[in-house]
């Protein structure tokens, strides 16, 4: 029976490129694919601006096996590099591992180029991790991009050089014509290309200012800069103070507005967008109605990029160029005051999010975080570093529960979480929400003894408070503990509880919502089926008039049992493949691999044990990583082993375990797909990590057993 249609995938993001070209570099990008091949670290160092990334992005779009980039420029605290290499790699886990415990299971079995781009300024941090990643992942290479070595021993230094003369002219004239203006290969050009060294990022700006300035008018500009920097000296210049130099003679050629726009952009990490800018750099000499001339303007001048991402068009800044702002920005004393009016774009963001988060927007939502991830963490290290902040840093952990919970994020998320727990902030409201959102990631890491004891305190400090919103959703988190743990009387009184407090105070949304469903599974283990799917085709039908669909897929869930149990094989089948392409598309782990189980005992009942077995070997694959204790419950684990009873039976051992086996080397997108190309359907994509970061590009292993074969 066809399924469902998907939802559209977002596309994927691309390596993250300079905006400089790869004008020529044939050598170059020969070289380096030929000593990644002969080395397993590889790394590619160079003055900012000569290259680097885009040169990288060259080889590895050629390479032949899976391969992840990390981008690590926008992640300020050493702590954060694994998370940033889990996150690029779109290894979602929900356990209490580390996300390096997480990549070194998750990539053990898989040929794999990991690029890790812009370290410089972590490189203790990064240099421990690649260490300890090559050493336990032999059939692991890594091509490292930045300034400096990462100093480990078989490190295959890669220095990329400036371009020669005739690529340097090159550049400038192709960069000049894309503004539609014609330069000549003209003494003066050359002479121009020669002053900037050839680095492709100073020619990028040079070329910028073509459209007012004549060849010889900006080597006479920059020629007197240069006297300024070195009284006069020029061929002692190093190549880093001629980016320098070039940087700050693009500056200095910005008016006073480009010049306050460009420092207060530095606040943000990572890409933006216009309506942030808009709200944080506006005032103060800068009115928000000039702000997008000023913009294009640096547009213009090659001093921001633009790109297109799943959340819309969007912004970037180079390192260099931002660490140049950062230091004006720094100069001018405004520097806490604009991080605060960034920290406040981004609680307003977050709450918006968390609204919308029940809504049709839910997808658009699960994008938009992704994008935003970087300028959120910056926002929540302010709240959490900066005197008198606390609360807001609580506040903003706490409603992004939807990103931690909804969008695969529960190991960055319970880092949050406690930090901000730790701190006594005076505001008692905030830290509640933190707290019970913290029980909440814990339950669904499986982490049973600290769930309890921080919904405990969460319970006992809200009745103190007569906060009546944290003490309902304290005693609906204490409830599912007790569902996952085998307790279904005791989930049911107190999901009952919660969702009359809910009831009480007017609550509607996701967490109410789960709630109820939490209440139909608890119903369905004690046997009461028909009150199970009257639960849910309730939230299915709230569901639809919201426009709510991760909820709705648990509700689906339930509902596909209670058909497969009534002998409605078929419209088991379709409501589980509405339920696992919504589970994927929000890297919701537990949800996919529920309805992997699932669809194996009704596949089973459908009469193909073979493909029934598979469909197990992929869910047995995932288990690991979700992190809840399901198989020690009997029932979730119910559907397991009543379809492993059948298919063993049917295949006999050794051929049920073959079937198994193969299952297991289907990563998840693999299994959905397999299950969703059976159905008819597209697969769907998950909700994208942020941009600059890039998701497999897997050769992945498929491998039928018999009647089911792989796509």
């Amino acid at each position: 029976m066809r399924g469902p249609q998907c939802p559209e995938p977002f596309a994927d993001g691309e390596p993250p490129l300079e905006l400089t070209g790869c004008v020529g570099r044939t050598a170059e990008a020969a070289g380096l694919a030929a000593a990644l091949r002969s080395a397993r670290l590889v790394t590619v160092t160079g003055a900012g601006g000569v290259g680097k990334s885009r040169l990288a992005a060259r080889v590895v779009a050629d390479w032949e096996t899976a391969h992840g980039w990390v981008e690590l420029a926008p992640a300020h605290d050493p702590e954060f590099v694994e998370y940033e290499v889990a996150e690029a790699l779109g290894l979602t886990d929900h356990t209490t591992r580390t996300p390096r415990e997480t990549v070194l299971e998750q990539l053990a079995a898989r040929p794999t180029l990991l690029v890790l781009d812009g370290f410089e300024h972590l490189v203790a941090a990064t240099a421990e991790l690649v260490a300890q990643l090559l050493r336990k992942l032999p059939q692991l290479r890594v091509l490292a991009v930045g300034r400096r070595p990462l100093g480990l021993a078989g490190e295959q230094l890669f220095p990329l050089a400036p371009l020669g003369a005739d690529e340097a002219v090159q550049l400038l004239r192709d960069r000049a014509r894309e503004q539609g203006i014609t330069v000549s290969d003209t003494p003066e050009v050359r002479e121009l290309c020669a002053r900037l060294d050839g680095i492709p990022l100073a020619l990028e700006l040079a070329a910028a200012r073509l459209r007012a300035l004549s060849p010889a008018q900006l080597l006479d500009r920059l020629d007197d800069r240069f006297r300024l920097l070195t009284g006069g000296g020029r061929d002692a210049l190093p190549r880093h103070q001629t980016l320098r130099t070039a940087i700050g003679w693009s500056h200095e050629l910005c008016t006073p507005p480009e010049r306050l726009l460009w420092a207060r952009l530095t606040v943000f990490a990572g890409t933006f967008d216009l309506e942030a800018v808009e709200y944080v750099c506006s005032g103060d000499g800068l009115p928000d109605t000039e702000i997008l001339d000023v913009l294009s303007e640096l547009l213009a001048q090659s001093v921001i990029a633009r790109e297109e991402t799943a959340a819309g068009s969007r912004y970037r800044m180079l390192d260099t160029v931002r660490a140049y702002g950062a230091g004006w920005l720094e100069a001018t004393g405004d520097a806490v005051r604009l991080r605060r009016r960034h920290r406040d774009w981004y609680l307003g963001l977050a709450t918006w999010c968390e609204l919308e988060w029940f809504s049709p927007r839910q997808r658009e939502v699960a994008a938009r975080v992704a994008v935003e991830l970087p300028s959120l963490r910056a926002a929540l290290e302010f709240c959490l570093t900066e005197p008198a902040e606390a609360h807001l840093g609580q506040y903003l952990a706490g409603s992004l529960w939807f990103c931690w919970v909804g969008c695969g994020r529960l190991a960055e998320g319970r880092r949050w979480l406690e930090r901000s727990v730790a701190l006594e902030s005076g505001y008692e409201r905030s830290r509640l929400k933190a707290l019970w959102v913290l029980g909440y990631v814990a339950v669904l890491q499986g982490d049973s003894g600290p769930a309890r004891g921080t919904l405990r305190r969460c319970r006992e400090l809200a009745e103190r408070a007569a906060d009546a919103p944290a003490l309902a959703y304290a005693e609906h988190r204490t409830g599912c503990l007790a569902l996952v743990t085998d307790d279904p009387p005791r989930a049911e009184t107190l999901l009952r509880s919660a969702l009359a407090r809910y009831a009480e105070i007017g609550e509607l949304n996701s967490n109410v919502l789960m709630g109820r469903v939490e209440l139909a599974m608890a119903r369905a283990f004690q046997g009461d089926l028909p009150d199970a799917v009257r639960l849910c085709e309730d939230v299915r039908r709230v569901c639809e008039e919201h426009g709510e669909r991760w909820a709705r897929s648990y509700a689906l869930y339930v509902l596909a049992y209670a058909a497969w149990r009534e002998g409605a094989p078929g419209r088991a089948r379709e409501l589980l493949t509405e339920c696992l392409c919504n589970a994927h598309a929000f890297d919701d782990l537990l949800g996919s691999v529920l309805t992997l189980e699932l669809l194996a005992l009704v596949t089973a009942t459908e009469g193909d044990p073979a493909e029934a077995a598979v469909l197990q070997g992929a869910a047995a694959r995932l288990w690991p990583s979700v992190g809840l204790p399901l198989f020690g419950s009997a029932h979730y684990n119910a559907p397991h082993a009543q379809c492993e009873s059948a298919a063993r039976g049917a295949l006999g051992d050794a051929r049920y375990e073959e079937c198994v086996r193969r299952g297991g080397r289907l990563d998840r997108e693999a299994a959905v797909s397999r299950v969703l190309g059976r159905e008819g359907n597209r697969p769907p994509a998950a909700v994208p990590a942020p941009r600059g970061t890039a998701r497999w590009n897997a050769v992945r292993t498929g491998g039928g057993c018999e009647a089911g074969q792989g796509r």
